[in-house]
């Protein structure tokens, strides 16, 4: 273990997640992978290894300082691109079946590299459009957590997810800058789509201090069937 994983696992620590030697060996594949693709694709512009881990991996796991990932069984990650925060999410809590959802094939390509050399094992990488295949059983509303990582505004964010999440689920959407007007403006789309807002986490990453926040909405009952609507709709004639 170097310094900069050293420095990952101990923060880690202090927020009550351990992980191990072989989990660190995986971050490091991971990353290893993320910057040889990214050099023919566009997965990040975040390559320094210092910044992977901040930036990515220990922001990915942040979302389980805030909710009790150890009692989820099926987590959604929609819109993953190079699998944020789902894979970091998979790899320090190996219990989880992860379902990843995009749209760009190539990025789905990536991410079956990845889970084949970190050995990840239940782990399901979908190809398509979030509206589609949140029509599907057994998708729609099917999974204990559905996060989505800075993706879109929440009005959309609300269409895109939780018709993915189980009644008394959860949807996590995780944010950079301070999200308030947008849920303002999203408590049409939450009503619609039988969301509740929970509550707003706010917190910063360590060392350069960027500000974070988690969106964490309640589940209260099962997707109308109108929803989600074809795709581009929801881009088209947001729910405001």
């Amino acid at each position: 273990m170097d310094d900069i994983q050293d420095h990952f696992s101990s923060l880690l620590k202090e927020q009550g997640i351990e992980v191990s030697a072989a989990q660190l060996e995986q971050f490091e594949s991971y990353y290893r992978i993320l910057v040889e693709w990214n050099q023919k694709m566009n997965l990040t512009g975040i390559t320094e290894r210092d910044q992977v881990y901040t930036k990515h991996f220990y922001d990915s796991l942040s979302l389980a300082f805030h909710l009790d990932v150890k009692s989820i069984s099926t987590l959604a990650d929609i819109g993953s691109g190079a699998g944020f925060p789902g894979i970091p999410l998979k790899i320090a809590f190996p219990h989880i079946k992860l379902t990843i959802v995009d749209s760009l094939n190539k990025r789905i390509q990536f991410l079956k590299h990845v889970t084949e050399q970190l050995g990840l094992q239940q782990v399901e990488l979908i190809h398509g459009r979030a509206e589609e295949v949140a029509r599907k059983l057994p998708y729609r509303d099917g999974f204990d957590l559905v996060t989505a990582r800075a993706v879109a505004r929440m009005t959309l964010l609300n269409e895109f997810c939780l018709p993915f999440t189980r009644v008394g689920g959860q949807f996590a959407a995780m944010k950079g800058s301070d999200p308030a007007e947008e849920v303002k403006e999203a408590s049409r789309s939450l009503k619609e789509l039988r969301g509740k807002l929970k509550k707003v986490h706010s917190f910063t990453l360590p060392v350069e201090e960027s500000a974070r926040h988690i969106v964490i909405i309640d589940k209260m009952a099962a997707t109308p069937a109108k929803y989600p609507r074809k795709p581009g709709m929801a881009v088209k004639s947001p729910l405001l």
